[in-house]
């Protein structure tokens, strides 16, 4: 249990201060306060919290939880919130981007090294071996110095990938992100992972989460080497922060005893260099840079923090494929290719020499392949390399029909082909296994793009009704200014909407009267009071 100090007792004699050796203690508008996030009580270091062996009038106490509510005056305003037609958001896809988000899930998998300044780096070859990628960990306990040891590694949680997605959206907002800030606080950051549902998670242990996911997605340090490309001048940034995390601003609550309660986090962040060259709107137009973006689905990030625990491999999958994949695209995948972004080639490479270890990751494989279907990822197996034999048993029973007089017919005839459904996996499943492949994975509603189909248009009007007919409490003329004044287009529109581009026009035109929860989002994506 971490401590609190009562500045009512505290004699502000500093040496509490030093004596931390996590550095927790800290001093906000000179009052002293213990960051829960840091405290540990000492273990590891000592055998008593130092603050309470050094404090002449004993005021450290041990942190009990804040009850009732936390009240804010002092928030700092926000950026628009993410997700606001309660499905989706565009979010930067760039190769840094994608890499940065397989670091993090993967972690350890991946094939890290100690280069030639005594720092852990893990190194890939891109762009089909023409360009290079790496990654540094910037250790922030240890004065922003580049991690030296592969503690820094085991240290990630694959969460913080969910956190990096996230700024990865709110990059998207401004047309310059690696030079304007987005600010998201607690609040925000608790709606997107879905830890409002938490019960059991207390408001300390929740802020303490968020700040350690935010400081692990805000550690790594990007380079980068391309060749030129086209009109694309050749991108080299060496050792460059991925995300730029400008400010963190505490939010605190006083008792009666002068105890300082943290109840809420702001986070200032930009984007690093790297979106000058992969998000950069403006350049892309003249040919000299990339904008890349895609869709990222609020549910893959509370599926993520529901799952990472029991299925981490299938959490790896589920952020690798909305990359890969690009959200329901046939692509063929093959099963190798699967096992080592789930579980990394040390322990695909261990099963293929040991027995025991391949019948427990075939195991492992099928459950976290249902567990992908089961949230919406339902894999299509190839039936020439993936025929029905090698198939999970849960993909089998899928086919078995719901009426029960069709299921007692099933079951009559299973095993008139010299084969029943529940017969133990054919011999050399394994090595069939290494040669299959996945034709794709059909994603759900959820996971999928907005529905941008046209839909009927309305029957012509007069111009002169055209002028004076409102868009639901909204001139369409009004609409069109609003979104001309923030240089976006009706088709851009439309895809923020979720709507097609001829209903944006129609709307414009004052041909259609827009629902009035199409209102809200409008105001809200148009920025109209």
């Amino acid at each position: 249990m971490p401590y609190t100090i009562s500045n009512n007792s505290c004699a502000g004699c500093d040496k509490c201060r030093f004596q931390c050796p996590t550095g927790a203690i800290k001093i906000d508008n000179g009052e002293y306060w213990i960051d829960p996030h840091l405290c540990n009580n000492c273990e590891g270091y000592y055998s008593e919290p130092q603050c309470v062996s050094a404090c002449p009038s004993k005021s450290p106490i041990p942190l009990q939880v804040k009850k009732g509510r936390c009240k804010i005056d002092d928030r700092e305003l926000t950026s628009s919130d993410l997700f606001f037609n309660g499905k989706s958001n565009p979010f930067a896809s760039g190769i840094p981007v994608w890499e940065a988000c397989n670091v993090l899930s993967q972690r350890t998998s991946l094939p890290w090294e100690i280069d030639e300044n005594n720092e852990v780096r893990y190194s890939k070859q891109i762009d089909r071996g023409k360009g290079k990628i790496a990654f540094h960990i910037n250790s922030y306990s240890e004065g922003s110095q580049l991690a030296t040891d592969l503690e820094a590694v085991e240290a990630l949680d694959i969460r913080a990938a969910c956190l990096h997605l996230i700024f990865a959206a709110y990059a998207t907002f401004s047309e310059k992100s690696w030079e304007e800030e987005f600010v998201v606080d607690d609040k925000q950051i608790e709606k997107y992972l879905g830890l409002e549902k938490r019960k059991d998670l207390n408001k300390t242990t929740k802020l303490a989460l968020m700040k350690n996911l935010v400081l692990q997605a805000c550690s790594l340090m990007l380079s980068i080497d391309l060749p030129q490309q086209g009109r694309i001048k050749p991108i080299s940034l060496e050792k460059t922060k991925l995300w730029d995390l400008t400010g963190i601003q505490h939010h605190f609550q006083h008792d009666d005893l002068g105890c300082k309660y943290l109840v809420g986090l702001t986070f200032r962040v930009k984007a690093g260099d790297w979106a000058k060259h992969f998000l950069n709107k403006d350049a892309c137009k003249q040919r000299t840079a990339f904008y890349q973006y895609g869709n990222l689905p609020k549910s893959l990030l509370t599926t993520v923090m529901s799952i990472w625990q029991q299925h981490e491999g299938a959490a790896r999958l589920m952020m690798w494929l909305m990359f890969k994949a690009k959200m329901g695209k046939q692509q063929r995948i093959t099963i190798p290719t699967l096992m080592r972004v789930a579980y990394g080639d040390r322990k695909v490479a261990i099963a293929c020499r040991q027995r025991e270890e391949r019948k427990r990751l075939l195991r492992t494989y099928e459950s976290d392949l249902e567990t992908l279907s089961h949230h919406g990822m339902k894999p299509v197996f190839d039936p020439v390399s993936y025929p029905e034999p090698i198939q999970p048993l849960w993909a089998k029973l899928a086919d078995i029909p719901e009426d029960p007089d069709e299921a007692l017919e099933f079951w009559t005839n299973d095993g008139d082909e010299g084969r029943r459904l529940t017969d133990v996996s054919p011999r050399g499943k394994w090595k069939l296994l290494m040669n299959a492949r996945i034709l794709a994975f059909e994603m759900s509603p959820k996971w999928d793009q907005p529905n941008l189909a046209a839909r009927k248009k309305p029957q012509k009007t007069s111009n002169k009704r055209r002028n004076i007919k409102t868009a639901g409490g909204l001139l369409g003329e009004q609409i069109r200014l609003a979104r001309k004044n923030l240089s976006i287009s009706q088709r851009e529109l439309a895809r923020l909407m979720g709507k097609s581009q001829s209903w944006i026009r129609d709307i414009e035109n004052g041909r259609l009267k827009v629902k009035i929860e199409d209102q809200l989002v409008l105001r809200k994506v148009l920025r109209i009071a």
